[in-house]
């Protein structure tokens, strides 16, 4: 039974194109590779042995096949119509579409996950129309096959959804055309029986030596196969390294047909070596050439895949003896694991029926990307393009049948519409496997082994019509193995040689897309991915304080960077508090300067800490350090009631304000319970020194105390943090705002009565020696703010996130002691959180480098005491909210800049503090007058905003200390 379609090419048309084949069949062609032929002759005698006089000669049947599948000729199975013609045969043609439908049981994946997106996409563009369900007994297309109008053509079963699917799915009975990713007789073959396969407990595999471990299907431990003892012994460093290849390699295999076997490697597999710590995706025949040479090569990748081959062949017989071959177009990857042990002879060590990349570094994000490049290669050969057009889809299955009397095709050999459909299909899978590589059958690799097998199970040396198809198989696969054998064998020697001396148009990046974005953890995008969508937004809880971005290019000429176009390929991102922005640059490499050729936006918004309303009955509860960052290991961490402290709100501060900026503390919060933080209200969060209160100016105090004041500032983003939040706190408004990393004087400020200025140290972007220094600096600041007044009215604050240090200080005094400024008025903002997560292009620090700035911190503030400067310790302050960091890198800023379009409350009217006893927790607008609210309104809003509840706290210690002689006149108890 052959299957056409009646289009273009006629009846007669085919007749007279089959009477040339077979003609071509009786006659002689001299070749004049001889190497060829010889091959090809040992090829022929070797089936010859085995199945008798060839029907076609493997250059015959794939011309046929061509025909039979050109674009012209072509058609899906489908509803037929009868047309008579002459000679006996028989033409049905199709009325079917282009594709048909494909259901996507997502089981344990959730709906926005990559390999869900990834099953649906190239689905999709080849032609089905897809829908998606979580298990097979939920969907009515599974159901109720075909009701829709539309028949099931695929089925893909993903993790967790297996079982559902097994169920479910009549494999007895399939259609023609089903294709499912489950093959039934693989579930019960690569069982473990109590340490053994199953299938290799088989009676007809009696005294068989295969090349495997028995315990390969047992799975003791995650990632591992054989028992724990096994898995150590093959993966430890072997005495025999320096004779030959010691290594554990994954290979990802597709069998694409269980009877008759059909299989296919991917290129690409996991490798580890006696010197890994770990496995790394590479090409498995690069991999041969590194460690063995080009000779060897070739020779060591033609014995892997004879071994698997030889396993994959013992276990399918063994199901196919024991009962019929069912859901012939089922398909399904395995991973296999071979071991090599100072020889090119590998032994298969485990066997798992899905694809596994556990023993990588990072299996959850390489080995997710490593594993849908191997399903997108799949999807790819399985599911060619099918065009829904007058032409007919190239990839896609005859929707015509053609009959001959008495069944009489090829020679005498008899093929159903099934068989035509698996031979059809191997053709196709043949011609299109650049990523894969042929397994079985391979005729001209028939070893003694296969044929030991195939003798000893009465299935496979039945002369019905399964040897038949598996005649025209092997003949098929030796035409490619013949064509590509010559290309094959050039591979390794030109490995590493290619020529970067040409930049022709092949090189460049024509089609600059993104094929996935791959995060840890996972992001929920919207819109869902989609390549030619460039904007995305995500929302992450509190607790995600970073996120692994890696984008992967369409195709691979197209060069991958983060924000800039020298940015890293992949990078982790802190994900401060609020909106984070990341670019995603696609650029052209091909040239002499790169070219950015898109740009793709990831818009992160990270929530804050969760909350619950203030109730009337809560407690206090305090905590000076996170147990995510223990700091301080001498002191707890965590939340815990402060004594003394009842839920009637009577807070522990006494009426006297704090003597210094560095008094000890710690954050308080009212919760229902201090044993879950998810009870507490968080939006009432305090800094609460021990024994004292930072008072809280009002405006017109503070603008009053400003008067004739010049304060100058000296360091990085965090000093200037608070230097614009003092701005804002005086002026009522911050009309001027600018990232600047030089130096800037304000001089409008507090009607013109207070100068601000500001100088960025230390200027780490330049080269070391290109870098001012702090002594050239600090005389530039005290330079562009004069004329000086030595006295408190000239104040010098000085500090940042982690670069100051002692040395500092003294040249500080020296610069201070020769400008002749020695009584002014020096505060200092001591080190800070920061760098204290894994992110890629900056430092990071280790648990115990935090520790350790916290005995640096120290000694900075109590050297600072000595010198008569005022202190603010910011460390103590941060340390315990390190989570709470705004946008920037170095996860190190607590402030950030906003432009605002409405009035608004002064900032310091929604500082929470705790007040002394008797009063209320938090300070409300309720409690001013109504003329002073009115004055308040009623001047200009600011045009910019300082945010950040952290940044607010040390800032108003700053002002408070600044204003030491106001602090009893008309001020209130602090944060």
């Amino acid at each position: 039974m052959l299957l056409l379609r009646r289009r273009s090419c006629t009846a007669p048309v085919l007749l007279l194109a089959l009477a040339a084949l077979f003609f071509y069949h009786t006659s002689t062609v001299e070749r004049p590779q001889v190497r060829d032929a010889q091959r090809r002759q040992r090829n022929k005698s070797v089936m010859d042995r085995r199945y008798g006089v060839l029907p076609l000669e493997p250059e015959q049947l794939h011309s046929l096949l061509e025909l039979l599948v050109g674009e012209s000729c072509l058609r899906r199975y489908s509803d037929q119509q009868s047309v008579h013609q002459p000679s006996g045969l028989k033409v049905y043609r199709s009325k079917r579409n282009c594709a048909g439908k494909a259901i996507v049981l997502t089981g344990q994946h959730i709906a926005s996950s990559t390999e869900v997106q990834l099953y649906q996409r190239v689905l999709r563009e080849e032609g089905y129309r897809v829908d998606q369900e979580r298990y097979a007994e939920t969907n009515s297309g599974i159901r109720h096959n075909g009701r829709d109008g539309q028949e099931l053509s695929v089925l893909i079963c993903l993790k967790g959804s297996e079982k559902s699917c097994l169920r479910k799915i009549n494999f007895a009975h399939p259609q023609p055309y089903q294709r499912v990713n489950v093959i039934p007789a693989f579930v019960g073959a690569f069982l473990d029986m109590g340490g053994v396969c199953r299938f290799l407990t088989h009676s007809c595999l009696a005294g068989v030596s295969l090349p495997i471990i028995p315990s390969a299907c047992a799975f003791s431990r995650q990632g591992t196969g054989g028992t724990e003892e096994d898995w150590n012994l093959l993966t430890q460093p072997s005495s025999l390294a320096s004779q030959g290849l010691v290594a554990v390699v994954n290979v990802y295999v597709l069998v694409s047909s269980a009877t008759p076997l059909t299989a296919f490697l991917h290129q690409t597999g996991l490798v580890k070596t006696h010197l890994d710590k770990n496995s790394y995706a590479t090409k498995l025949l690069e991999f041969f050439c590194e460690k063995l040479g080009h000779t060897l090569a070739l020779k060591a990748f033609e014995l892997m895949k004879q071994v698997i081959s030889e396993v994959l062949t013992a276990a399918v017989l063994t199901t196919a003896s024991s009962s019929p071959p069912r859901c012939p177009l089922c398909f399904q990857l395995l991973t296999f694991t071979v071991h090599y042990n100072a020889s090119v002879h590998p032994v298969v060590i485990m066997i798992q029926t899905d694809l596994h990349f556990d023993s990588m570094k990072d299996p959850n994000l390489d080995g997710q990307v490593t594993k849908e490049y191997v399903l997108e290669d799949m999807l790819r050969l399985l599911f060619p393009e099918c065009r829904n057009d007058d032409e007919g889809p190239r990839s896609t299955w005859d929707s015509t049948k053609v009959k001959y009397s008495g069944c009489e095709w090829l020679n005498g050999l008899c093929l159903s519409l099934e068989e035509m459909q698996l031979l059809l299909q191997f053709h196709q899978q043949l011609k299109g496997s650049d990523n894969f590589h042929l397994l079985h059958p391979r005729s001209s690799h028939f070893s003694d082994l296969k044929h030991d097998l195939i003798q000893r199970f009465p299935v496979a040396k039945d002369d019905g019509k399964g040897q038949s198809l598996s005649v025209l198989l092997e003949q098929l696969s030796s035409y490619y193995t013949e064509r590509n054998h010559t290309d094959s064998s050039d591979d390794p020697a030109s490995l590493g040689h290619k020529s970067h001396s040409d930049t022709s148009d092949s090189d460049r990046c024509v089609d600059p897309h993104l094929r996935q974005l791959y995060t840890d953890p996972p992001l929920v995008l919207s819109p869902a991915f989609n390549p030619w969508v460039k904007e995305y937004r995500a929302d992450v809880l509190f607790d995600t304080i970073t996120i692994w971005i890696r984008p992967e290019p369409k195709s691979a000429r197209c060069h991958i960077h983060l924000d800039e176009h020298r940015g890293p390929r992949m990078a982790n991102y802190p994900v401060g508090l609020g909106n984070s922005r990341i670019n995603i640059l696609v650029v052209d490499e091909s040239g002499v300067e790169p070219v950015v050729m898109t740009v793709y936006t990831l818009h992160i918004f990270r929530e804050s800490r969760p909350s619950l309303p203030m109730f009337d009955e809560y407690m206090m509860c305090g905590f000076v350090q996170d147990c995510g960052l223990m700091v301080r290991p001498d002191l707890p961490c965590g939340l815990e009631p402060i004594a003394g402290l009842k839920s009637s709100g009577k807070p522990l501060a006494t009426a006297q304000p704090c003597s210094s900026g560095d008094e000890t503390g710690r954050w308080v919060v009212p919760c229902l319970s201090c044993s879950d933080n998810r009870t507490c209200d968080w939006r009432e969060i305090a800094w609460q020194p021990d024994s004292c209160y930072h008072p809280v100016l009002e405006q017109p105090l503070l603008q009053t105390c400003m008067m004739n004041k010049k304060v100058l500032f000296i360091g990085d983003s965090t000093n200037r943090g608070m230097m614009y939040y003092l701005m804002e706190r005086v002026n009522t408004t911050l009309e001027d705002w600018d990232k600047a990393h030089d130096t800037i004087v304000y001089r409008n400020l507090n009607q013109g009565r207070t100068l601000i200025s500001y100088s960025y140290y230390p200027q780490f972007w330049l080269h070391k020696s290109q870098r001012p220094t702090f002594q050239r600096a600090l005389q530039q600041l005290l330079e562009r703010s004069r004329p000086l007044e030595n006295s408190p009215q000239t104040v010098l604050v000085v500090g940042g996130v982690q670069w100051l240090s002692l040395d500092h200080l003294k040249t500080l005094q020296k610069v201070l002691e020769r400008e002749k400024l020695q009584n002014i008025m020096v505060v200092v903002k001591s080190l800070g959180m920061g760098f204290h997560l894994p992110v890629d292009g900056i430092r990071s620090l280790s648990l115990s480098g935090v520790q350790e700035l916290y005995d640096i911190n120290k000694k900075i503030l109590e050297s600072a005491r000595r010198l008569g400067y005022e202190v603010i310790d910011t460390f103590s302050i941060t340390m315990g909210r390190y989570k709470e960091f705004l946008q920037g890198r170095c996860a190190c800023h607590f402030h950030e800049v906003h432009r605002l379009l409405i009035p608004t409350v002064p900032v310091h009217r929604r500082l929470q503090i705790v007040r002394p006893a008797g009063e209320s927790v938090s300070d409300t607008s309720t409690q001013l007058a109504s003329a002073q609210q009115q004055e308040l309104w009623s001047q200009p809003s600011s045009s910019y905003h300082v945010k950040g509840a952290v940044n607010q706290v040390y800032s108003e210690i700053l002002l408070s200390r600044l204003c030491v002689p106001y602090v009893h006149n008309g001020t209130k108890s602090q944060h």
